[in-house]
This record gives C-alpha cells, structure tokens and sequence, in this order.
C-alpha cells in the first residue's frame, strides 16, 4: 500500500500556478512594459540620450557609491553580525533590533534625519567645518601621508591639507553614506544565521593543532561564511542601486555632482520625457542584471569551494 504523504500547501499545479501568476502580474509584466516603451526608440536615440552628460555623471556616481557602500556593509555587517551572535552582554537584544531600523524607517525620515545631522550645523557635520575637530584631525592624516613620500599617497594627503573643511552634506560622501545606512541591515541578517550554524568544534579542532584565532577566522571560518557575505554583498549593492528617497536630501541632487540615476529618471519623467526616462531605467535594469549575475557567479563558485573543502 502507498503511503501518499499530504503537504501543507495544496498541490504541485496549483502553487506553481500561483507563483507564476504572482511574478507575472509584479515582476515580469511592469519590467516588459519598460522594454515595450523603449522598443520603438532607435539605437541613434539611445545613444543621444545616454551620452549626456549629466546622464553619466549620473550612472558612474551610483554604480560607484553604490559599490564601495556594498564593500564597507560587507565588512562591517560581518564585524556586527559576530558580535550579536557569539558574544552576550547588557542591551544586546536592544542592539540587535536596532539594525532593522533602516528596514522600518521611510526613507524621507533617514533621508532628513542624516540631512540634518551631517549639515555644516549638524551634530556631526559641524565637525568637519572649518577649524571643526574632524577637519583638523584629517589634516594631521595628511600630514602624515605627505611625509611618506609615495607617489599618490603623497598627493592624496595635499589635497586633504589643501582644504579648509570637508563638507558632507550634497557631496558625494554624504550620499555613500546614507547608502551605507540603508544597505548594512541586508549584510548583518544575512549573515548571522550562518554564524549561528558554524561548527565550535571545528574551532576547537583548530586551536588544539596549534592555529591562532586569526588563522582559525581566515582559513577556517571565514571560506564558510563567504557565500553568505557575498549574497549580504549582492543585496546591499542592489538596494543602494535604486535608492531615492535617502540620497536625494543629504546628496542635494545637484546637476552633475550628485544626482543619482533614480533622481534622473525622476526629473525626466517630470519633464514628461517618459521616453527618456524609459531608456535610462532601461539601461538601469540591464547593467544592474548583469553585475547581480556576476555577484551570483562568484556565490556559486564560493558554494563550492566552501562543499569541496568539506
């Protein structure tokens, strides 16, 4: 006699019906009416339209903001992640809720909040005036950087005492910044359940053979955690892509030095240039694809590594 063993869920037709449906109808059918719009626009048009340059600027200070706030999630989710997960200590819990508080917040909320807490009058921003504590100490770094006498490094740190104050507020800075707000909650809940499922006696293992703990980290511990930090990575870097409502305070949206793209389809579609607008989102769409794509390449081959060193 078969045992016919019943699911939660209702059955395999069903369930993959509503999951097509559901893609279609929020995913797939809105990106195709992109495609649609853009279809009857020649490739003369589409090149008129992306050589801009305010359009470039655009793409190169996202893509470029959006990347390095990835990198500093990447670390530093990694640093609090471990923390929350392998140490106890008073207001942890506490702690640990207020990652999510990027995930709650309207994004004009933080976008204000870090508007007004970077500006020159700020509470952080008043530092980095003129004579502020923050200025000063950046002059002492390139001070120290001139002395070195590197080729660049030397240069690097002229530059920082060839300046007064370095304002945060509708710079790019500023904007990275607000990107490394909203971007560092997807890296830390990504890659605490991993922690939480890594082996102690693989530790013990290690430290019973003689391995310090920077050796047991770095040849044990982290090639397991790598494919969750790059999937942390991915989504961090996805989300900055298309942020909007954060940048476009503490940034200022000025042509040419911090507009991002999501504020230039925005004015565009203002503007009722929607086809415009559709070949930038267009364009948009494909360069974020395939940078995911190589994200999720680079995922599969730490996979497995990760299986083949097990």
């Amino acid at each position: 006699m078969r045992i016919v063993q019943r699911s939660v869920l209702p059955g395999f037709g069903i369930t993959m019906g509503f999951t097509i449906t559901y893609l279609c109808l929020i995913v797939l059918i809105p990106l195709s009416g992109l495609f649609v719009v853009t279809a009857d626009v020649s490739f003369a048009e589409i090149k008129q339209i992306m050589s801009n340059l305010l359009v470039k600027r655009a793409f190169y200070l996202t893509f470029r903001s959006s990347f390095i706030a990835a990198c500093v999630n990447a670390f530093f989710g990694l640093v609090v992640a471990w923390t929350l997960v392998r140490y106890r200590f008073v207001g942890r819990r506490i702690l640990d809720a207020m990652v999510d508080l990027p995930f709650a917040l309207p994004t004009v909320v933080s976008g204000v909040a870090l508007a007004r807490l970077y500006s020159d009058s700020g509470w952080l921003g008043r530092a980095f005036a003129e004579n502020g504590s923050g200025t000063r100490f950046l002059h002492n770094v390139g001070s120290w950087l001139q002395a070195t006498g590197l080729p660049g490094v030397e240069s690097a740190g002229a530059k920082l005492l060839a300046s007064d104050s370095f304002p945060i507020r509708n710079t790019e800075f500023g904007i990275t910044l607000a990107l490394i707000f909203i971007g560092l909650p997807f890296v830390i809940r990504t890659l605490q359940p991993a922690i939480e499922e890594l082996d102690r006696e693989t530790e013990e293992a290690a430290a019973s053979l003689g391995a310090t703990r920077w050796q047991t980290f770095r040849r044990v511990l982290f090639p397991t955690l790598l494919p969750a930090q790059i999937s942390g990575f991915a989504m961090a870097f996805a989300r900055a892509l298309g942020e909007y409502g954060t940048v476009i305070f503490i940034g200022g949206s000025l042509p040419g030095k911090t507009q991002t793209i999501s504020y230039v389809i925005y004015e565009k579609a203002e503007e009722n240039n929607l086809v415009a607008a559709s070949v930038v989102a267009v364009v948009t769409l494909i360069i974020s694809f395939l940078a995911l794509l190589v994200i999720n390449l680079v995922q599969v081959w730490a996979n497995r590594r990760v299986i083949k060193n097990e």
